[in-house]
């Protein structure tokens, strides 16, 4: 079992909120990451087992009271929306720490049918698939140091781009990680991505147009990185712009589709206003597009896009449990300057990365570095590119290239340290 990095998260929270809810998509590890924090005398109930869903349905507010004698986790919470009211009511009447630990594959915030929050009485800790750093048994840094670390020091890689590409192609479900050969995976993916459309999006809102979702994901994960044109997109898959807008919305609900919004400060130029479309998991992104490995060797451009895809997922899972909380998001302006990922602190300060497939870099790799480090001078803390190469190197004033595996080495210490 692989230990979570946001599970000292989790502990704290059960500390002193009243409802905890692990958040995240299918099959990434919520239950059995509220079943490792839980102590022997919470109960556990899922309401995917018909029976119990059945009787939290006939009387939400009985249901919820069994948390009166014993703390309670309830998995999949989301499948039976009116049960956060009566989860409020129980906590206004006993306002006992972490009394509800929950777990949901849809966030619950977003989801039209509830129309009371818990805000106040709830803390909602993310989780996404396996980040590498979980898979190595280390906790991740990365996204403390570049803020921290006045030198970006590391041994050499033993990594080159076709094992950067392996562990794309693999991506971070837990079951998913212990099936040999691109065969099973496919196969895996396959019954997860028709679950989700048959089940998990009819729970939480009426489809009409279910068959056009399969296709809607192959042509998200194509354009994976890219500038989002939802108009260009509704002709694509024949949806009427207010359908397509409504089922990207539910895909976001159901933590599939994880736009990265532009990132703007007060620069003089004109910057782009489309987000960028990255799904919840770069091995879902390469089933989606068939990226076998031979086709990658064909295609360049698709490494190239498909390993920005898996640092971007990456950094964000990092964020979870990164004391600071930056924010991020990408920078382009009208006239192409671009950075991929844009790291800022709430203290203003701002890191800038970007992810190049190649194991050399030339003076068009920076471009967008340099371009925010002119316009936001002590403000911009460094510009990181991250490559398939092997060793640290300065590529510029504030400017360092990393091997990619900095993702997961970088002011890492042991899971639980």
């Amino acid at each position: 079992m692989y230990r979570r990095n946001c599970e000292s998260e989790v502990r704290v929270a059960l500390s002193d909120t009243r409802v905890v809810f692990i958040a995240g998509p299918r099959q990434c590890g919520k239950s059995t990451l509220a079943l490792s924090v839980a102590d022997d005398d919470r109960e556990y109930l899922s309401l995917d087992d018909p029976t119990v869903l059945d009787q939290a349905r006939a009387d939400p507010m009985a249901f919820a009271s069994r948390a009166s004698t014993r703390s309670l986790i309830i998995d999949e919470v989301q499948r039976l929306p009116e049960l956060f009211p009566a989860i409020k009511r129980n906590v206004d009447t006993d306002q006992r720490p972490g009394r509800f630990l929950l777990t949901g594959s849809a966030n619950y915030l977003a989801l039209p049918s509830i129309s009371e929050s818990l805000a106040g009485r709830i803390e909602v800790v993310q989780l996404g698939p396996l980040t590498q750093g979980e898979i190595e048994g280390v906790r991740e840094g990365f996204t403390e140091a570049v803020f921290d670390d006045p030198d970006p020091l590391l041994p050499a890689s033993t990594l080159r781009r076709d094992d950067y590409i392996a562990r794309a192609f693999a991506g971070g479900f837990p079951e998913l990680l212990s099936r040999a050969g691109q065969a099973r995976r496919t196969r895996w993916f396959a019954s997860y991505v028709a679950s989700l459309i048959q089940r998990d999006l009819r729970d939480i809102a009426n489809v009409e147009h279910a068959v056009a979702v399969p296709g809607l994901l192959r042509l998200i994960a194509a354009r994976s990185g890219n500038l989002a044109n939802v108009l260009e997109i509704s002709r694509d898959v024949q949806l009427p712009n207010t359908t397509l807008k409504r089922y990207l919305s539910l895909l976001e609900v159901l933590y599939l589709l994880e736009p990265l919004r532009p990132w703007s400060a007060n620069l003089s130029t004109r910057l782009t206003r489309s987000p960028k479309f990255y799904l919840n998991d770069p091995g879902l992104t390469s089933y989606l597009v068939d990226a076998v490995p031979n086709r990658v060797a064909r295609y360049p451009e698709l490494a190239g896009q498909l390993l920005e895809a898996f640092a971007v997922s990456e950094v964000r899972r990092q964020l979870s449990w990164n004391d600071y909380r930056p924010s991020i998001s990408f920078f382009r302006t009208q006239t192409g300057a671009e950075v991929d990922i844009i790291l800022e602190g709430r203290d203003g300060r701002v890191v800038g990365i970007e992810v190049k497939a190649g194991a050399r870099l030339d003076r068009r790799d920076t471009r967008g570095l340099e371009f925010l480090r002119e316009h936001l001078g002590p403000t911009f803390i460094r510009g990181i590119v991250l490559y398939t190469g092997e060793h640290v190197l300065p590529a510029g004033e504030r400017i360092w290239a990393m091997p990619m595996d900095a993702l997961w080495r970088w002011g890492a210490r042991p899971n639980g340290g």
